[in-house]
């Protein structure tokens, strides 16, 4: 689906010819193809990545460093290869000068080759696979997020901090269910107690579960995002666990899942690296108007959106609007002169941010909803695991 911001419809027939002079440019538009997961299980995630977005661009006047936008919106529907198709097609007939989103791993993976072939501009604002921080790494990728690891190893730190002797490990197995027990692992110190993957968007946990307590660790550590940390969660209350062992993660109980959960999930740790309850001046305008406007408490997946629009805000109006100059707009990308909701951020040299990671444990915010409570800060200024393979 097509989705043009609503500034753009008001252009008279006049203006648009003039505007398609502009420069000797074919268009006056800013091209945004923005793909996500936007139905199934994972729906949420895409929607508040879309919304996110959206916010940012409002938040820019509507307009990117000046320049009029236009975003073509489209549903990956979790298929590898319908993803290949539609970004091809932003690349071949809709001519985008940035392909931005991607909720899900697999389906990062899939594309990353026609979008490094083609040198597309990529803003990843969710999923941050391994291979492409490392060897597969590409000087047009820009991921706002975080790399798969990050989010993972901050939390095996405070599993080592807290002193837990075995934990146990359960993960979709796909390459971010992997990432994520990887990072954990490469952080925390003690013994793992088991190492379970299940299928993705796997409902029924039963089984797992009664293995899971047949272990008895001194904790547990998973990674479920949208529907899945649902199922799971819900189910391990259920099997009398919640509150009996310490219940730790990444991406499944956040801001996506809550407004489902409730109190079921109080807590549970969840590790980041932001929160709705940073004080920071750019986040709290943030969350204020994200929540005016959707009626909800945003998540991590709408927080890094939405830095991803600033950030082209940002670098477009730094090279004067200029935008089909890629190799400048690379530049003013790479240098990430943005405030963040995060607080500070940098791009290290594989397009990968260096950000402080932490741990919140859900609890009712201000108003008594449920949210997250910030805890610690884990990881400070932490790179991702993988930059010392990338050839840039």
């Amino acid at each position: 689906m097509k989705k043009t911001f609503p500034m753009i419809r008001s252009v008279s027939g006049a203006l648009l010819i003039a505007a398609l002079t502009w420069g000797g440019a074919a268009s006056a538009q800013f091209k945004v193809g923005f793909m996500a997961t936007l139905s199934g299980p994972a729906a949420a995630l895409g929607q508040d990545m879309y919304d996110g977005f959206m916010l940012g661009l409002e938040h820019s006047g509507g307009k990117f460093g000046g320049v009029e936008v236009e975003v073509i919106r489209e549903d990956d529907q979790l298929k590898p290869d319908l993803a290949v198709q539609t970004v091809n097609r932003f690349i071949e007939r809709d001519q985008v000068d940035v392909v931005a989103g991607v909720t899900f791993s697999n389906v990062m993976m899939a594309i990353a080759k026609p979008l490094a072939d083609s040198n597309t501009i990529f803003m990843g604002t969710n999923a941050g696979p391994a291979p492409l921080a490392g060897a597969r790494c590409a000087p047009n990728f820009f991921f706002v997020s975080y790399q798969n690891d990050q989010q993972a190893e901050g939390v095996g730190k405070y599993a080592t901090d807290k002193g837990y002797k075995n934990v146990y490990l359960m993960a979709p197995n796909y390459q971010a269910g992997k990432d994520a027990v990887g990072g954990f692992k490469r952080y925390y110190k003690g013994r793992v107690a088991g190492e379970v993957y299940t299928r993705v968007n796997q409902p029924d946990y039963s089984a797992e579960i009664a293995q899971l307590q047949a272990a008895n660790p001194d904790a547990v550590y998973v990674f479920y995002p949208g529907g899945m940390g649902i199922n799971f969660i819900k189910q391990f209350r259920q099997a009398g666990l919640l509150g009996k062992i310490p219940l730790m993660s990444v991406s499944s109980f956040d801001g996506s899942t809550l407004p489902a959960l409730k109190e079921t999930a109080l807590g549970a740790i969840s590790g980041s690296f932001w929160g709705a309850d940073f004080d920071n001046a750019v986040n709290q305008k943030f969350v204020t108007a994200f929540e005016a406007k959707y009626g909800r408490i945003p998540s991590q997946y709408a927080a890094q959106s939405y830095d991803g629009a600033m950030l082209l805000n940002s670098a477009i109006k730094k090279i004067g609007g200029q935008y089909k100059d890629k190799n400048a707009l690379m530049a003013a990308l790479r240098a990430a002169e943005f405030d963040s909701v995060r607080g500070d951020f940098k791009f290290n040299k594989n397009g990968f941010p260096i950000h402080d990671m932490y741990v919140f444990e859900v609890a009712p915010d201000a108003k008594g909803r449920v949210s997250h409570k910030t805890l610690k800060k884990t990881l400070p200024a932490h790179p991702d695991s993988y930059v010392g393979q990338c050839p840039l």
